[in-house]
């Protein structure tokens, strides 16, 4: 026996032991022991004793010590009973559960620390009534509470046997804090009593737990609330086991790469391609670069930081990227400028028909260098209608410069950093667009277009146009700050070019700071030039033709232009004589005959029957219709106002898809004319007894403007007065209240309209005379303009 106790004491003692309690073989509670009503209660922190488990406990508490001793000197019984808070040191009687268990001393072991530890057999549940004393420790009269066994023949108590059993071994395997002899004493124990009071006693449950399971009314209470407790155990043993996995996966994997990572980094030592290694190569580079002071003692300070980062960490990575961004931007790289002005402009001239303002101010610039040898580059903007060689401009200005060409489109950009690019702390970070560009160019003089600059967006990520301030203002640009480099950078020598359709949408802080230039759309005569001279030539080389296998006369250009197109520019009319070459390769390669030399009848069987007819003046000798100019996206149009009386209340009635200026310029006019009857020759009683319609045609197509002031008054008094409209007349321009006849735009593109249409003369006013000063006198040829000021003037020249 003292052997035995010595081994027990020693397991005890031990750490990482656990004694595994004895159960009673039967599934019958003993009748032998009587109760006591009153019991010294053993007050419990953290250990629920159960009915039949033979348990250590060990005590500490100087109270808990001399309860011990007195029951174990006089042979009795004690009540183990679980305290609420277990923090409390001296609990008291409220600070105590209800329900315990009546058990007797088996063993005291004095331990090394003062402590005891005592071996309880536990021998029935009781139920604390009343405390009767609580010194020298507490005393409380108690009641025995018999736990009722189901019947034998109970199917569902078998199952929930079972099933307790299953669940604990599998919580035993699965977890790897319990001891796996618990399991051979749980497939060993074949009492129900036993196997739930021992489950109840060892598994890892929380002290209200078992508490609960104590207090359970009954075995088959009991073994449901275990079941319960269990099942949830379980699927907490097995989360904790698929985290620690998973975790374990992510250790080994990344102890895995770092191993490979020193692996890699001593071979690449010793083949000389490693950390060091991209250093040397950085600071070779560096060596060779001629940059400014400031860029070069930037450069040095991050290849120190460089040097002492781990190769293995992804900020090695980029800061790599970072120093090989600042070698291969071109920092004071140019390249030279065209000497020569008259090869210039013959370049310009080959590649592009037209656009003299903007040759122009390309030789300008070349003459100023030339003399000066140095100047900051212009900042132009070039708006007008789709098609008409904005963007390929750019191009030719760059061929016939000598320089490098970069391309950065803005259409639809909303984010601020895409000009001014990310700060490297963030994941991906990029240089802005500019820098970028200026990368690719290779120099630090490219011309670069900015196209679509009037599409840019706001959003919350800043505003782009905002950033282009900087960029685009020669007082700021020699030190461009792009957040991803960090430093300045002197864009001053890039010649920057703007594209726009619509001005009006350009911020105008923006505005002011480029020159605006203007390419309005062409006269069909310069298409039939462009198309001869440059597209087709460009799609015969396309399709694999010889100039001589595909020829066009002028006569049958100017068809497909007025039949098949309506654009201020050539886009549409390229796609057209694309769509013939595309034919005429056909018949080549099936070898088929034919003429090189197309006529419109061959155009027409390629093509279709054309979708546009000719704008001409169908209007001669009518009442009430005035033909009017209107400016569009791709152009000039006409366009007529009818006007006729029905019989009403002096109604004035739109209709058209007219928008709100051009419905208030209507009522102006109708009451201009109703203000000046007496000088018109028009009855008073007339405004009161009839309405006044108007009417726009092509009604689906929206129409907004003043411009058409002036024709609506001239079609109101024509109705009113019965009088005819004079023949191939056409007018544009605002009108006020007191009859003042106010300027409008887009003169030129309204100017092309009128002489396509087969327009005469033109009644501008006065204000417009300087926009027509500034038109070629080919584009005039056959018009006779008034400038008018008044009203009276307008309707004294139109009406018959």
């Amino acid at each position: 026996m003292e052997i035995e106790d010595a081994k027990l004491a020693a397991e005890l003692m031990d750490g990482h032991h656990r004694v595994i309690p004895i159960v009673s073989g039967d599934d019958e509670p003993s009748e032998e022991e009587v109760i006591p009503e009153v019991l010294p209660i053993l007050t419990l922190r953290s250990s629920v004793l159960f009915p039949g488990a033979i348990t250590p406990i060990t005590v500490g508490r100087e109270k808990s010590i001399m309860l011990v001793r007195a029951v174990n000197q006089e042979g009795g019984m004690l009540g183990a009973v679980l305290q609420r808070e277990s923090e409390v040191d001296d609990p008291m009687p409220n600070d105590m559960y209800k329900v315990g268990t009546a058990a007797r001393i088996i063993k005291i072991l004095e331990m090394p620390n003062g402590n005891l530890t005592v071996i309880l057999n536990g021998l029935q549940k009781i139920e604390v009534h009343e405390y009767v004393a609580t010194t020298p420790y507490l005393k409380a009269t108690v009641s025995a509470l018999r736990d009722t066994s189901p019947e034998p023949s109970n199917i569902e108590f078998d199952a929930l046997v079972d099933s307790i059993r299953e669940t604990a071994l599998s919580i035993i395997n699965i977890s790897p804090s319990m001891p796996k002899e618990a399991a051979f004493a749980i497939k060993n124990i074949d009492s129900k009593r036993g196997i739930i009071n021992f489950i109840c006693s060892n598994m890892e449950l929380t002290d209200e737990d078992r508490q609960a399971l104590l207090e359970a009314p009954g075995l088959l209470a009991r073994s449901r609330k275990l079941l319960e407790i269990l099942i949830r155990e379980q699927q907490l043993a097995e989360l904790k086991n698929q985290i620690q996995e998973r975790v374990k996966q992510e250790i080994d994997k990344q102890q895995r790469d770092y191993y490979l990572q020193q692996q890699m980094r001593t071979i690449q030592d010793e083949l000389g391609e490693g950390a060091d290694a991209d250093i040397d190569r950085l600071r070779e580079a560096a060596a060779k670069k001629q940059w400014p002071k400031e860029v070069a003692a930037t450069f040095e300070k991050e290849v120190l930081k460089l040097e002492r980062m781990n190769p293995a960490v992804a900020e090695y990575t980029v800061q790599i990227t970072y120093l090989e961004l600042l070698l291969d931007l071109p920092w004071d790289v140019v390249t030279e400028d065209n000497p020569q002005l008259a090869s210039a402009r013959e370049q310009l001239d080959a590649d592009h028909f037209g656009l003299e303002e903007v040759k122009e101010r390309i030789l300008e610039h070349l003459a100023v260098l030339k003399l000066k040898g140095d100047m900051k580059s212009p900042i132009l903007c070039l708006y007008g209608p789709p098609g008409v060689g904005k963007t390929s401009l750019g191009k030719s200005v760059a061929a016939a410069l000598w320089r490098k060409f970069g391309r950065v489109s803005l259409g639809g950009l909303h984010d601020e950093s895409e000009i001014r690019g990310h700060r490297r702390t963030y994941i991906g970070a990029m240089p802005g667009r500019i820098i970028q560009t200026i990368k690719r160019c290779g120099s630090s003089n490219p011309v670069i277009i900015l196209d679509e600059v009037d599409k840019l967006t706001v959003s919350n990520h800043g505003d782009p146009s905002s950033a282009l301030l900087e960029v685009l203002d020669p007082e700021q640009n020699t030190t461009f700050h792009d957040n991803y480099i960090d430093m300045e950078y002197d864009l001053s020598k890039v010649l920057f070019i703007a594209t726009a359709n619509n001005i009006q949408n350009i911020a105008p802080a923006l505005r002011d700071r480029m020159e605006m230039i203007n390419i309005p759309g062409y006269l069909i005569e310069e298409k039939v030039h462009i198309a001869l001279d440059h597209l087709l030539k460009k799609q015969c080389e396309a399709h694999g033709l010889t100039p001589e296998q595909l020829t066009l006369s002028a006569e049958v250009v100017e068809q497909i232009i007025s039949g098949y197109t309506r654009e201020a520019g050539v886009r549409t009319l390229d796609k057209m004589l694309a769509k013939l070459a595309r034919a005429r390769a056909k018949q080549i390669a099936f070898e088929e005959s034919y003429e090189a030399a197309m006529t419109i009848a061959e155009v027409e069987r390629i093509l279709g029957m054309p979708k546009f007819l000719n704008e001409q003046y169908e209007v001669s000798g009518m009442v009430g219709v005035v033909t009017g100019l209107a400016w569009t996206e791709v152009g000039g149009d006409i366009l007529y106002i009818e006007s006729c009386l029905t019989p009403g209340k002096g109604n004035l009635n739109l209709t058209g898809n007219l928008g709100t200026v051009m419905k208030e310029s209507a009522t102006i006019a109708y009451e201009w004319v109703k203000a000046h009857h007496q000088e018109l020759g028009i009855d008073p009683e007339q405004f009161e007894k009839q309405d006044v319609n108007i009417h726009v045609p092509e009604g689906a197509i929206p129409k907004d403007g003043p411009s058409a002031g002036i024709t609506m008054v001239t079609s109101i008094a024509s109705t009113f007065t019965g009088r005819q409209i004079k023949d191939r007349i056409a007018m544009t321009g605002e009108t006020s209240l007191r009859g003042r006849v106010l300027p409008v735009g887009g003169i030129k593109e309204k100017i092309l309209a009128a002489k396509r249409a087969g327009i005469t003369e033109l009644i501008l006013s006065e204000d417009n005379r300087k926009d027509i000063a500034e038109i070629k006198a080919d584009y005039l040829e056959g018009l006779t303009f008034h400038y008018v000021r008044t009203n009276d003037e307008v309707l004294a020249l139109a009406l018959l």
